[in-house]
């Protein structure tokens, strides 16, 4: 960066790279819009006043917002690699994102690490990554890597390393132990994300005292609220399948509480969801829909993330800040007209090219052969079930008897799920029954399974139930519906059983089509066919969830007999 020439341009005594005419800005500090031009030299604004550019556009009052920020998200939940997730984000506005690795370290361990770390290097957008803190999540679970404190402080010092991404062993935070506090001590000068779902009283004082900063697992303004006044940061979450954003905003307009420390944030996002309506942008607009002022929802889009990460020079239309804006149409409908990255026009920033990543993470699908009999639950007198909530990813600890098992079998409100480790073909399996899916016949499955990422399974019978698993071998990873044996659906994600390799214009109708056909075979319409079942497996979210170890109570942290 040439200070000179930034002091020059702001001075006029030379002139700046590009002039934004006649705008209309949001200063973030202030809350107010003011009038005026915005220059911009070498990525960098440096002066809002009357400025004549090299380059100049008149943008004739149209309002210029910062760039958004997603201040949570796993990209590896999009399905798409790094570049093409960026491409995304951008035509909608977010030019920042922070993201925690988990779902691929845990596939890939360090490898992946630094694959991810080189993607954001090369990356269009601000790609800062929170190091993964658990993996595995639980030690009731085999995932394909095991990362230490030691490994993880290797890459502490990198450029976009931000801090240690969601600690989500809060038993272990409880509890002292060791391997947990190990990372807590080494990241203790960065920021450190939470994830501690329901967490409330003693124990959530407990976990925010550990050094724990953020949290984005609040799914009531009532959790949210208890969380911010503990001195948490909220992300407010608002994804694919866990929508929290609307019960969280309804609290915080009614009761007109401080918004200095929320922050928006995705978490986990189908890329079709985000070319039909955004990231960040998304959230903006619903937050003012539900009756929130628009200049707040912004801020907290904006300029309250980057001080929550300690993002430097970023969030704000102001002097010396990153030149990353995003031109609206319309303040209340959140209408994009165009966005500048770093003083650049998305035109500007070139193509995605096409990248190669390391080939030990593409098509790591290994799993010990599976009997007949893989499948098979004893019979007994009652059965804790599995209760999927819609629009959530917590689940309902039901307990229901041999007789309710068997009606339920027979009339489709029950169905057989299951887990099997695919990293070292350990040979570890369970099976259990799920309710609220609605599968009416065959078996869907997938290789996205959190955080461990083993095959999770749905089906009312264990022969389409094996035949899932095979086929999910054969293709390298992704998506499977079986019908009476036949392959009906597919979606191959062959970057760590997790990521497509293909364009968004390739992969998306691709998407579509099996989600689509999840729903002919009478998947619940009001849940995601293939999200709600990759959170099934997740042991650290209440109440009860299934592992290739067996049916896991989430609250007593402990393996159901």
């Amino acid at each position: 960066m040439n200070k000179e020439r930034l002091i020059n341009a702001a001075m006029m005594k030379e002139k700046p790279d590009l002039v934004l005419k006649n705008a209309n800005i949001l200063n973030v500090f202030t809350g107010e819009i003011l009038e005026g031009d915005i220059a911009v030299t070498d990525g960098i604004i440096v002066g809002i006043g009357e400025y004549s550019g090299k380059t100049e556009k008149d943008l004739k009052q149209k309002l210029v917002v910062p760039g958004f920020i997603n201040a949570h998200v796993h990209v590896e939940s999009s399905m798409v690699t790094p570049e093409v997730y960026a491409e995304e984000e951008l035509k909608w506005g977010t030019t920042t994102i922070v993201t925690d690795p988990h779902e691929i370290a845990n596939v890939g361990g360090l490898t992946a690490l630094s694959e991810i770390l080189k993607a954001a290097e090369r990356s269009k957008i601000n790609y800062y990554v929170m190091l993964p803190s658990c993996v595995p999540s639980t030690p009731f679970e085999h995932s394909g890597a095991v990362l230490n404190a030691e490994e993880l402080t290797s890459l502490k010092d990198h450029p976009y390393v931000l801090g240690l991404g969601e600690m989500m062993n809060s038993v272990g935070v409880l509890n002292h132990d060791k391997t947990v506090l190990d990372k807590l001590y080494a990241f203790s000068d960065q920021v450190i994300d939470g994830h501690f779902p329901l967490g409330s009283g003693y124990e959530l004082n407990a976990y925010v005292s550990a050094g724990i900063d953020t949290d984005h697992e609040s799914i009531s303004y009532k959790e949210a609220a208890e969380k911010l006044r503990a001195g948490m940061a909220v992300l407010v979450r608002e994804g694919s399948a866990s929508k929290n954003l609307e019960d969280i905003i309804r609290g915080v307009v009614e009761s007109g509480i401080d918004t200095s420390h929320l922050a928006f944030c995705t978490d986990d996002k189908h890329l079709a969801d985000i070319r039909r309506e955004g990231t960040i942008r998304y959230n903006i607009k619903k937050s003012i829909e539900l009756g929130l002022d628009p200049i707040k929802a912004i801020q907290i889009g904006t300029i309250n993330a980057a001080r929550i990460y300690g993002l430097k020079k970023t969030g704000a239309i102001a002097c010396g800040y990153k030149a990353d804006m995003v031109i609206l149409d319309d303040i209340k409908e959140m209408k994009v007209s165009e966005v500048y990255k770093d003083g650049k026009s998305l035109s500007e920033l070139g193509e995605v090219r096409e990248i190669n990543y390391d080939e030990r993470l593409i098509s790591p699908i290994h799993f010990a052969p599976l009997s007949q009999d893989a499948f098979v639950i004893p019979e007994k007198d009652t059965y804790s079930v599995i209760g999927i909530v819609e629009n959530q990813i917590v689940t309902q600890k039901v307990e229901m008897s041999v007789e309710e098992i068997k009606s339920g079998l027979s009339d489709g409100s029950v169905r057989k799920i299951a887990v099997v480790e695919r990293h070292h073909a350990a040979g570890f399996h369970a099976a259990a029954y799920i309710t609220g899916y609605g599968l009416k016949h065959g078996a869907v499955a997938s290789t996205v399974a959190h955080d461990s990422h083993n095959i999770v399974i749905i089906g009312d019978n264990d022969a389409d139930m094996l035949k899932a698993a095979d086929e999910l071998k054969r293709i390298g990873g992704g998506y499977v519906i079986i019908e009476d044996g036949t392959t009906v659906g597919e979606l191959p994600l062959p970057l760590g059983g997790l990521m497509s390799l293909k364009s968004a214009e390739e992969f998306i109708p691709e998407l579509e089509a099996v989600i689509e056909k999840a729903y002919t075979m009478g998947v619940n319409q009001n849940i995601d066919p293939f999200i709600t079942l990759s959170f099934m497996s997740l042991p650290v979210i209440p109440e009860i969830r299934i592992t290739d170890c067996g049916l896991f109570d989430a609250e007593r942290f402990e393996l159901i007999e």
